[in-house]
């Protein structure tokens, strides 16, 4: 099961609902809108059957996904694999998320997330009652995997770690999906990476920032964007050193400092939006001035709950928690 949970983002109703459907996939629960009813349930359809295709390309967990037969071929030396039109499409979308963040996500961070504690699905993972952290886990640099045409070359030790895009992503190619296939308009929230596609309804889609206690920090209305939500919250398990989280610093190979307990971002792509939010977590304090300097519109949270904005983010209704 590919594993890939992140909540933060979340449809927010309105008087004129849209038809909704949920259901599970790939370690979480998704939920998929359409302002047509007809078109539902072949909306769903085609979303599970992408879901499908990704979890078998690229789920570390399991065995037979090509993702983890390609770090069985890499565990002690350089490996060539020959990649399904999936996993190439999913290792570019990782590509284009390491490069315009400066490397600051980087999927060859996959034995660093193994090193600290999440080496099995998250469920097993959160089950113990504790971890003994190892060394970190070597971090290559994403430049140091090559992609010639279907072929992908890989450094001895290195595992492939899409867990910081290939939701987003697939977000994106979903809602894309949707609206080549199907009349109407869509919101596809993958676990809290959302994007949308056809006519943007009136007013907007309504999307609310929702907390690790689940309640509703803001609500803000978006048209052809995406949303997306990193936290340190939810995806977290006992170590001996304390408590550690899954976004990995691949400066250091280790569990980025959590200075922010969530970061929601809004972008053109459910890519770009989980990927600037991502790098957010990773800089910490320095996230602020460089999302503002990449023009990225974004709601920081910190531990103790105070928050910080971005220019574009719009202001919170007093009624909203701050």
């Amino acid at each position: 099961m590919l594993t890939l949970q992140t909540a933060g983002t979340v449809w927010a109703p309105t008087d004129a609902e849209p038809s909704a459907a949920s259901f599970a996939a790939i370690g979480t629960t998704h939920h998929i809108l359409a302002t047509r009813a007809d078109v539902l349930d072949d909306a769903v359809g085609i979303a599970k059957g992408h879901l499908d295709a990704l979890d078998r390309a690229c789920s570390r967990f399991r065995p037979d996904s090509e993702v983890s037969r390609l770090a069985a071929a890499a565990a002690t030396e350089p490996a060539s694999f020959v990649g399904s039109p999936m996993l190439v499409d999913y290792l570019e979308a990782a590509r284009f998320a390491a490069r315009i963040s400066g490397g600051l996500v980087d999927f060859t961070v996959g034995s660093a997330v193994i090193s600290s504690g999440y080496d099995a699905d998250l469920d097993e993972v959160r089950a113990r009652t504790e971890f003994r952290q190892s060394v970190p886990g070597v971090v290559a640099g994403w430049q140091s995997v090559d992609l010639a045409g279907s072929r992908i070359t890989t450094p001895a030790g290195v595992v492939l770690d899409f867990g910081a895009t290939a939701k987003a992503h697939a977000a994106d190619m979903i809602a894309r999906l949707l609206a080549l296939q199907l009349p109407g308009s869509f919101l596809v929230n993958l676990g809290g990476d959302l994007a949308t596609s056809g006519p943007t309804p009136d007013g907007g889609w309504r999307v609310g920032v929702e907390a690790a206690d689940g309640s509703i920090r803001q609500v803000i209305s978006i048209t052809n964007q995406a949303v997306a939500t990193s936290s340190t919250q939810l995806r977290t398990w006992a170590t001996d050193t304390g408590r550690a989280h899954h976004i990995i610093d691949p400066r250091t190979g280790q569990t980025a400092v959590p200075a922010w307990s969530q970061v929601t971002c809004v972008a053109v792509t459910a890519l770009e939006a989980n990927t600037a939010s991502t790098a957010a977590i990773v800089l910490g304090e320095d996230a602020v001035a460089w999302l503002s300097d990449n023009g990225v519109a974004a709601r920081l949270e910190r531990p103790d709950g105070s928050v910080a904005y971005t220019t574009g983010w719009p202001e919170p209704a007093s009624s909203e928690v701050q």
